[in-house]
């Protein structure tokens, strides 16, 4: 309820999946197996770039950091997403709806921004071999790191901030299984059209000059690599720039459709997948395909299981 005493809503009913119930049980499991998988891998990432100081380099360390962001960005929504598939009156509070938007929204504009700086120094390392270690210091690193958490954190606030203070008379029914601007909006009972313009342009703005500056700096990178006489170094650096190039599409690809040109999905049903693939699917495909496309990080991933394994069996 906000300070005016307009809203009456105290509470949201998120609908999730509606279905029978083993379909609820079916897709309960297989979302918890995928936010094990997430925060697992996630996990041996970090314990890998930890332990292993060969990797204790710039790049690893922005992945060390990418995969801390992806364990928190899922865990703001699915272990929601699961306690809804099990709970009766499928209710969240109106302060965690807007908590969890706020969090959801500020971590994927985190994830914008790391990517964009992953772009940055893949740029430095090939095109800029022989300056790279000079510019791209463990304290220049963690500036940068510093920067994509605060813009992140801060870019949403007051568009977020201003939702919250809109009048909720009811009815308090999201036909989703998160907290999402479109279904927040549709519930309330004041004009929403300013704030509306206001989220989106914000979120297009975001989205649109970070993939244009991720874009801009592998075909720079790629550029210099056609230029690589070594067909070993071409290899490598075609390795380590595809895997990001993958993990930028897999995440664009989705939340332009949603963000940039909301009106082409139609389908409350669409609207959910799309939704999942960003939000639950793409997190767990990041630690395979950074680790399996490096053998230095394999390396070090086999290094982490085999320990845990010895821990196990003391």
């Amino acid at each position: 309820m906000n300070k005016s005493g307009v809203s009456t809503v105290t509470q949201f009913i998120l609908l999730g999946f509606p279905g029978p119930w083993k379909i609820q049980i079916m897709l309960f499991s297989v979302i918890l197996l995928v936010y094990i998988l997430t925060v697992t891998g996630n996990v041996a990432i970090i314990c890998a770039v930890s332990w292993d100081h060969r990797l204790h380099t710039p790049m690893y360390i922005l992945l060390a950091n990418f995969s801390f962001l992806e364990i928190w960005y899922v865990t703001c929504t699915v272990p929601n997403i699961l306690d809804n598939f099990l709970s009766k009156t499928k209710t969240i509070s109106f302060f965690g709806c807007f908590t969890q938007f706020y969090f959801f929204f500020s971590l994927g504009t985190t994830e914008c921004f790391f990517l964009c700086v992953v772009a940055y120094d893949r740029y430095l390392a090939i095109c800029h071999p022989l300056h790279y270690p000079s510019i791209m210091t463990g304290q220049f690193c963690g500036i940068l790191v510093s920067v994509c958490w605060l813009i992140g954190f801060l870019g949403y606030s007051i568009p977020i901030f201003l939702m919250s203070q809109l009048p909720f008379c009811g009815p308090n029914i999201i036909d989703h299984f998160l907290c999402d601007v479109d279904p927040l909006m549709s519930l309330s009972c004041a004009p929403t059209h300013i704030i509306e313009h206001v989220f989106y342009s914000v979120s297009s703005l975001i989205i649109i000059l970070t993939i244009l500056y991720i874009l801009g700096s592998y075909t720079l990178v790629l550029r210099t690599v056609l230029q690589v006489s070594s067909s070993a170094g071409r290899q490598k650096a075609f390795s380590t720039c595809g895997s990001h190039l993958v993990v930028v599409s897999l995440f664009y690809g989705t939340i332009m459709v949603m963000y940039v040109s909301p009106t082409s999905v139609n389908s409350v049903a669409m609207h959910k997948i799309i939704t999942l693939i960003y939000s639950v699917v793409t997190p767990v495909l990041n630690p395979f395909i950074y680790s399996l496309r490096n053998k230095d990080m394999k390396y070090a991933l086999h290094h982490v299981f085999r320990g845990m394994q010895t821990i196990q069996s003391l």
